[in-house]
Formats: structure tokens, sequence, C-alpha cells
């Protein structure tokens, strides 16, 4: 056996020029969508993600603008830059692109952020309404990986679903999304004792701490669905997942590439939460 690849470069695509007809709806009322993407510092990763971002912008019709802060801002700076992005009522969707630079609190930041114009889905109000099966915007990497799945059309209702990791960037909001779709989730993280004795009994599992190579053939059994979150950076220069793929390719049903998997979802969902914003003007 050998393994489908759950190619997000071609998933997102599709996400994309499904945008451009919504896109030029709004056009024709009189409102242009546009996602603000605010940068503090000079993390080359993070410049290198931007520009993904405002390609993507291009691409669906959106406009897309970055802000960039010193790396000696203070919070304040950036509370500040918010305040006027969030009364801008041209802007509709504010992104606040992590990591912030040490001494900026990344949840007290989230939380100055309109949660109408939260297209990132991790203002404490979005992530409560997440919980509540409500969310107005879902977080953009869970939700990417939904997309992703039922591209290929992959069943999850009923289904044993183990999300290894626990942040609320990725984890914590996966584990409710799949919860939502009638999934049987178990969550793992650094504390479980044994995580093959937990991987070995999913259907589907999702890897996104940020270690390289975490997850090996012998810890999932034959026919599993992976997802890969993470993205290493090896000796080599070249990106790694959190699964060992080449271990893993023979022996699982569905996989996602590093890169190439859910990168390009999370961007996509980036763009159609922008979307949804400004529908949400209207």
């Amino acid at each position: 056996m050998t393994a489908v690849l759950l190619d997000g470069k071609a998933a997102s695509q599709q996400v994309l020029q499904g945008l451009i007809p919504r896109v030029n709806a709004l056009k024709a009322a009189g409102i242009s969508p546009r996602l603000a993407v605010v940068r503090v510092g000079d993390d080359p990763a993070s410049k290198v993600y931007i520009r993904a971002k405002i390609r993507a912008c291009e691409q669906a019709g959106v406009a897309g603008d970055e802000f960039e802060l010193p790396a000696s801002a203070r919070e304040q700076d950036v509370v500040e830059r918010l305040s006027v992005l969030n009364a801008d009522r041209a802007v509709h969707g504010i992104l606040v692109q992590l990591p912030l630079p040490r001494g900026i609190d990344a949840h007290r930041v989230a939380g100055h952020v309109d949660p109408e114009k939260d297209v990132d889905g991790l203002h404490a109000m979005n992530l409560g309404r997440l919980l509540q099966g409500q969310a107005i915007f879902r977080p953009c990497t869970p939700a990417g990986i939904l997309r992703l799945l039922d591209h290929h059309e992959i069943q999850l209702q009923g289904r044993h679903a183990v999300v290894v990791g626990r942040s609320e960037i990725v984890g914590k909001p996966m584990a409710l999304l799949l919860i939502e779709r009638d999934a049987t989730v178990t969550v793992c993280h650094s504390k479980t004792p044994d995580l093959g004795a937990m991987t070995r009994l999913a259907d589907l599992v999702v890897v996104a701490v940020g270690r390289t190579h975490l997850l090996k053939a012998d810890m999932v059994k034959a026919g599993a669905v992976v997802v890969d979150v993470g993205v290493n950076r090896l000796e080599d220069g070249r990106l790694a997942g959190d699964a060992a793929f080449d271990e893993l390719l023979p022996r699982v049903s569905h996989i996602t590439p590093v890169p190439g998997g859910v990168g390009p979802m999370t961007v996509a969902m980036l763009i159609e939460n922008t979307v949804k914003a400004a529908e949400r003007c209207r």
C-alpha cells in the first residue's frame, strides 16, 4: 500500500478560486475585502509567511497590507496599531503575525483585535464561541485540516481521532472541530506516558508539537490517516514534519507532505475568513 498524499496546494487553490465570485459580489456592492497583517520585528520566517499570505490574497482578489513595527516596539505600540486598524472600516480582517518579540504577551495582544475582524480565530470570544459550536471565525489551521480531509472525502463521523498537541492555535480547537464532526477524540501531549499506545488506536492522527519525526511507523495502525502540522528545519536546511514521512508512506492510507500539506490550507482559510468578515459588513 502506498499512501495518498493530502495535497494542500491543490486544495487551497480550489478554495481561493471559489472565493473569487464572492469577492466580486462584494466589490459590486462597494465593499473591497482587505486583510491587515501586523508584523513586529524582522523574523525571517515571519516575512516568508506574510508574503505567502499576501500572494494568496491577490489570487482571490482580496487586498492584503503589511504593517511593520520594529523589534524594539512595546506592547502598547502594538495595541495602538491594532486600535487604528479596528477603527478603519476599510479593513475587514486583522492578523498579528506570530511569534512576537520577547516581552510582548500574545494573549493580551490577541484580546485587542476586534472579534469581528479576528480572522485568525484566536480572540477569547471566538474561541469561546467555538466551544459552543458557534464560532464566527474558526482558527485557520484546524479549519484548513478539515477542509483538506473533506477535499479527499475522508469520513470522520464515528472514527477515532488522536490529536497530538494541546496548543490554543491547533491542538485544542482541532479537538473541538473533530468532536463537531462526531469523531471520538483523544488529546495527547508531553505528559502522555505512552504516546504510541494512543496513536496506534487511531483512524486519524493529527500531530502538532514541533518535534521532528516524532510519529514513527510503528506508532500508527495500518490504513490510518496522518495529518502533520509540524514544520521543523533540519541541519541541511530542508523542512521536515513531526511525522516520519518516508517510514509512514507505505503504512498509512493518507498523509500530508511537509511542506505542501497543511500550510497552504491555513493560508486559504485566513483569506476565506477575511471574505466572510467583509460579507458580515453588508
